[in-house]
Parts: C-alpha cells; structure tokens; sequence
C-alpha cells in the first residue's frame, strides 16, 4: 500500500560523456521498445481516462473504512489505479530520458502530474482514517478472509498506531511537513545553485574547471603536485558556503530529533530504522564491526603509500591508480561481448536465472548508448505490469560493463518478484534493493580475477574491488557514524556549527584511515559534499547490502547441492512480503549477526595480501 508509484534504482549512477555514436544497422537493437508499454499514444489515452474516471470514486470511501467490506472494495480499487497510474507515469518518463526536448513527452508528463495530484488528495484519508479505528479493528481486519492478502499491511499499521498521534496531532504535523525540507532545499541552492566550481591551471598551462567530473579526474592524474594543487584549489571553493551547509545541516538534524519525540521514538536513529523494519542491533553491529576491522584498511593505506613511495597518504593520493592505465584501456568490451561475458559471468545463478537475462538482452529491455538529449546516467526501471527497462550510457569499459550486470540484478530481482508476488507486495525495501545488484558484481568480479590474462590485469582488479569494497563498505560507514555521533550531539541539547563538523570529519578520516594518513586541513570540509545526510541514516544501507550480498554469493559458490542458489532466488520472488531482515534470514544470512561483515573483511584482507604477493613478486615494493 505504501508502495511508489515509479521506482528507479538508481543508487549506483555513472555519468559518462556523450561521445559513441553506434552504427544505424544496430540502432533499434540497442533501443528501448517503448511499444511494449504502450504501441500507440491512444493506448496511454485510453489508460489516462480509467485512472480519471476511477479517482472520485476513490475519495467516496471516505467515512467509511469501519467495515471490512468497505476497504476490501477500496483497496481493489485502489489497486487498479495505481498500477495504471505506474504505467502512464512510466512511458512518460522513459520517453522523456531518451530525449529531453520531447514535447509529447512534457505534455504527457504535465498531464500525469496533475492526475496523480488528484490521485494524493483522493486517498490521502485512508491511513489516518484506518489508524483512528480502535486497536480491535485494526486486529479484525488482520484476521478477516476479506482482507487476507493485506495481513502484513495492517501488521504494519498496528506497529504505527503506537506512534500516531492525536487527530489534531497529526494534522499539525501534516501542516509543518513541508517546512522540514526546507533546510534541505537550502542546502541544494546553496551547494548547486550559488556555488560557481573553481578553476585551475593545468600543467600545460590550459584552464580547466573543477566540475565534479574534472575534480574526480584530476584525483587519478600520475601527477601528484597537480592532485594536490586541484584537491586544495577544490575544497577552499567551498569556505564560502561552509556555515550556511552547517545551518542548514543542524536545522535538518533538528527536525529529524524533534520528529522522532514527537511520534515517540527513542531517536532520529530509532525513527528510521523503525521505517524499514530493522532492528538498532543491525546499525551498531555494523559500526562496531567496521571499527574491530579498521586495521585492514590502515594496511591498504600503508600499501599505497608503498606504492607511491611518499612519506604519508594524503586525500589527493587515495584515488590514483596503482597500476599503468594501460591495462583499463586494454579491458574494453563491445556490447556484444560484453552482453557474453555476463552470460557466463552470472551462471552460478542457474540455467532459469540466465535464460531471464538472455531474453533481457534479447528483447530490447536496455537502451545502451548515449545519444544527444539522451539522459546520461543508468538506471533500472518498469512497472508491474510491463517488464524491466535499462538505461545505459554504455562506453566499452569494464566499469560500464560491471553497470550492465549490477542493472540486470535489478531488473531480475523484479522479474522475480512481480511473477509469485501480488502488486501490493511487490518492489524491494530500500534495505535489501541492493544486494539483487551488488551479488552480481561480486560474481562478475569473482569471474573476471580468474580471468585475468596477466599479472598486470590482475593487480588491475585486484584494485578496483579493493577501492570498490572501501567506498561501499568503509566509507559509507564513516559516514554512518558521523551521522550519529551529529544526530546525539543535537539531541542532548548540543548545536553544530561547521567547525565542529570539520574537526569531526578530520578525527574520522584519520581514524579510518591509520597511521600512514595525512588529514589535510582541508580535508575537513567533506561532509559538506554529501547531500544524503540530509535523508537521515540512509548510507548505511550501501554496507549492509554488500555484506548480505557477499555472504549470499559465497554461499552459492561453496553449495554444490543448488540450494543456496535456491534460496537466493526465493528471496529474489520476495519483493516486499515480509520485513528485509526476515527475508535475508532465509536466503541463509542473519544481518543482527557480526558474521557477513566478518567475511567480507576476511576476503578485503585476502584481496590486499595478493595484491601485496604479487607487487613484492614484481619488485615494485
């Protein structure tokens, strides 16, 4: 019932140039078929009108949800028309990604968003009118054979009745709903919209600008003066905008405090964890585990600055590439071979799994190459009435061929899904979303390590799963803890002004990071880059996936019987039938445990001593 109307996982999103034109012979082979929506604009008519006609009767049920038969018929209804509403929303969006001036896209989508107003104020009273029925109303419909499918949806209800408030209560808080987003929006202008990227000069004396995508590349620069000198010129850009970020960073962190006391949560932490259905133990064992292992990463540290030869690892040095770029350019891959490699790079998933993904490649389920007015990043979408669409930018490289299979895990975790589950339990909880996606890498990585031709290539991927598993794992977690530590801080009374925030960061990054890091002054300014601070306790998330989905992979690699692959499908046809920590558990991994996050150090650790092996084979430490 909570479900959204159009969800796009795109949590793992690559802007690449627009630079591939692809021959005309293959351009419908590599397009979406927009058609499989809808096969002519007057089908999307037709679709519009039922959802119009249906959305007044919808709001008539107002009054009268105290019979069984009354929201029976309701949730039917309104059923019908979200999934329909999903669809239109859909082919306008999609059409619009594929070309930005798309008129009949616009006035599609504008037509759309006046409809699915009406669609918000026609059954904005249903919950709060459920949750003002008696607790022994909300337990016969739990328990009626009219309303058997939505069991776990009012299971869901009575765990938020002990935190709905008063009738007046409520339309207070509805009332000051919107200026909660305020600090965030003052964030967006100040960081996006008043904030102009420095520039700098280049080595051969070019001016260049430090746009995100410039600053990133000036990080992989052999160069290390000019990292330096792009790394300093970066981050004072920001002195400028640093006390309107803690303003408004401490406004949002307030809001969040006095939303979880209002409703009677412990915490900010509490309030969060509770709207996914996952316990406090999840999150401290995650920041207890990640602090027991810190060591592993300070020997990653002390590897590269072995490599480099410098005295201490600065920022600046903890993004360039370890081994010659000759390599990354000789890892190249056509669509075509790419499309191969997945296909036998996933086969641990079984024949079915493989079948699903072929048909996907098949059948023009992704868009793969950048066009002019095309959107650039990637995505993976649909609806449940239509199969999964991907977007790609794609460019050759094995990142973009890793995007590949991470996007085909979602697509088929919806496959799966949207074939054993009803509508109203289909899609994934924001807290298991990821591992569909991220069990893919590992067994793509998994397979092209064996793969390697060479030492070189080894030492290649040996590093970008080093890097990959320290961005997701270690630093998410980083941030996950100066999140809490922000979040106490305001609720025992305390405030935070950027200062605070800098010198917090800077203890964290050399806490992280060991004895061989050198956190530079400027370094301090980091927490002001992440715009998901202000959507309180959601980068934790990105850990716990790739601890879960580690686990499950494993598990597959080791079960010659089939079962664990068994399980993990199972757990792909869940969508969102039970609470994510119960699924996991019986896809074979209990996230309240330390175990996951034990493996996943155990092989972060085996991954640094081969790399270690073979440098000291080559000489080069």
């Amino acid at each position: 019932m909570k479900r959204m109307l159009l969800i796009m996982l795109t949590l793992w999103m690559i802007i690449i140039p627009l630079h591939h034109t692809q021959a005309a012979s293959n351009a419908q082979r590599y397009t979406w078929n927009l058609a499989d929506i809808y096969p002519s604009e007057d089908d999307f008519n037709k679709d519009y009108e039922k959802a119009a006609k249906n959305i007044p009767l919808l709001s008539s049920y107002q009054g009268k949800l105290h019979n069984e038969s009354n929201v029976a018929k309701l949730f039917a209804l309104q059923e019908k028309t979200a999934r329909t509403l999903e669809k239109l929303s859909l082919y306008a969006h999609m059409k619009q990604d594929l070309n930005i001036e798309d008129k009949t896209a616009a006035s599609l989508k504008a037509k759309l968003e006046v409809l699915f107003s009406r669609y918000q104020a026609a059954t904005s009273f249903i919950e709060p009118e459920i949750l003002s029925l008696p607790k022994s109303k909300l337990n016969d419909f739990q328990t009626s054979k009219q309303l058997k499918g939505y069991r776990r949806y009012f299971q869901e209800l009575l765990e938020q009745k002990k935190h709905t408030l008063s009738k007046k209560e409520e339309q207070l808080l509805a009332k000051l709903s919107p200026i909660t987003s305020d600090a965030e929006n003052i964030y967006n202008n100040a960081s996006r919209g008043d904030y102009t990227p420095p520039v700098m000069k280049t080595a051969d004396g070019q001016t260049v600008q430090l746009t995100e995508g410039n600053y990133l590349k000036a990080l992989e620069h052999p160069d290390r003066a000019y990292r330096q000198q792009a790394f300093q010129t970066f981050f004072k850009s920001y002195e400028s905008i640093k006390n309107t970020a803690a303003a408004t960073l401490y406004a949002s962190v307030k809001a969040d405090e006095l939303y979880a006391k209002a409703r009677r949560y412990k915490s900010g932490l509490d309030a969060a964890l509770s709207a996914d259905d996952v316990p406090e133990q999840v999150f401290t064992n995650l920041i207890s585990g990640v602090n027991q292992h810190l060591s592993s990463l300070h020997r990653y540290v002390e590897l590269r600055k072995n490599i480099l030869k410098t005295d201490q690892i600065h920022s600046y040095d903890m993004y360039v590439p370890l081994v010659s770029q000759t390599v990354a350019n000789q890892m190249r891959f056509p669509i075509d071979k790419a499309q191969a490699l997945i296909l036998e790079g996933l086969k641990p998933l079984g024949k079915e799994y493989i079948k699903q993904v072929k048909y996907a490649f098949d059948h023009r389920w992704l868009d793969v190459y950048p066009r002019p007015k095309k959107y650039t990043g990637g995505y993976n979408t649909g609806a449940y009435d239509t199969h999964p669409f991907i977007l790609l930018n794609y460019d050759h490289s094995l990142d973009q061929t890793l995007t590949i299979a991470h996007e085909i895990g979602h697509a088929m975790n919806s496959v799966y899904t949207n074939q054993t589950q009803p509508y109203r339990y289909s899609g994934q909880s924001i807290f298991t979303a990821e591992v569909a996606s991220t069990a893919n890498e590992w067994l793509m990585m998994d397979y092209f390590i064996k793969q390697a031709k060479n030492d070189e290539e080894k030492l290649y991927l040996l590093n970008q799963q080093i890097d990959q598993i320290r961005g997701t794992l270690y630093t998410q977690v980083m941030y996950s803890e100066f999140e809490k530590t922000i979040h106490d801080q305001v609720r025992q009374g305390g405030s935070l002004t950027a200062e605070d925030l800098n010198a917090l960061w800077l203890r964290l990054l050399k806490k992280y990071h060991g004895p061989a890091y050198a956190a530079d002054p400027e370094a301090g300014l980091g927490w002001l880059r992440i715009p998901h601070f202000y959507d309180a306790f959601y980068v934790y998330k990105y850990a716990t996936s790739i601890a879960a989905s580690f686990e499950l992979v494993k598990q597959m690699k080791k079960d010659q019987t089939g079962e664990a692959t068994k399980r993990y499908l199972t757990f792909l046809s869940s969508g969102t039938s039970d609470d994510p920590i119960s699924l996991l558990k019986k896809a074979g991994v209990d996230m309240t445990s330390p175990q996951p996050l034990n493996s996943l150090f155990a092989y972060f650790d085996s991954l640094v001593n081969e790399m270690e092996h073979i440098l000291r084979k080559q000489g080069k430490i």
